[in-house]
């Protein structure tokens, strides 16, 4: 059993999001810090795990391939820099599809603990959607964590109005991990 795992939404923590999708490699940008705070986790032993909506696929926005090749890319990206990306699930299917793997629906993550023997409890999500956090909170994640990169701080309003609380909202992945790593807890902790 593994015992530090930490989920990862991508578009907008790792990489940079756009309201039109990322739909090819020459799209995808790594955020600053997110390849720092990527090696940082593999430095101090975290099994990191991308849990992704990826609905640009059942739109005909992108071939299944192109979406293998920008994992394909960020993997080895990451990994030549010193980090690691276990493995990545992601949903290919539009909200109207009504799956129970597009977030915040619980099934990615299930998939995920299903395949590595993940004690959820001891996990942590870090996205930056109030899908994300309210994936965390349906899978029972451990830890829930919201970054202000992407969509932060739209989703900040919509927790606080549906009064779910992360455990932690950092500007960015790497303040997330250091706080992930360090245990600490500050005054961004939320009680709604």
């Amino acid at each position: 059993m593994l015992k530090k795992n930490i989920f990862l939404d991508r578009d907008g923590v790792i990489n940079r999001d756009s309201p039109n999708y990322i739909k090819h490699r020459s799209e995808f940008e790594f955020l600053p810090g997110s390849l720092e705070a990527l090696k940082l986790l593999k430095e101090k032993g975290f099994a990191v795990i991308v849990i992704t909506n990826q609905s640009a696929i059942n739109r005909k926005l992108m071939p299944l391939s192109e979406l293998e090749a920008i994992h394909a890319l960020m993997k080895e990206t990451v990994q030549k820099s010193g980090g690691e990306i276990r493995d990545i699930f992601f949903c290919p299917h539009t909200p109207e599809e009504a799956c129970d793997c597009r977030k915040p629906e619980p099934g990615l993550i299930y998939q995920a603990r299903d395949k590595y023997n993940i004690e959820l409890s001891d996990a942590c999500m870090i996205g930056d959607s109030a899908k994300d956090v309210q994936c965390a909170r349906n899978a029972g994640c451990g830890r829930a964590v919201l970054v202000r990169t992407g969509n932060g701080n739209a989703a900040e309003k919509l927790l606080a109005g549906k009064k779910i609380a992360p455990d932690y909202i950092a500007e960015n992945l790497y303040e997330a991990v250091v706080w992930m790593i360090c245990g600490t807890f500050s005054s961004k902790k939320l009680n709604f």
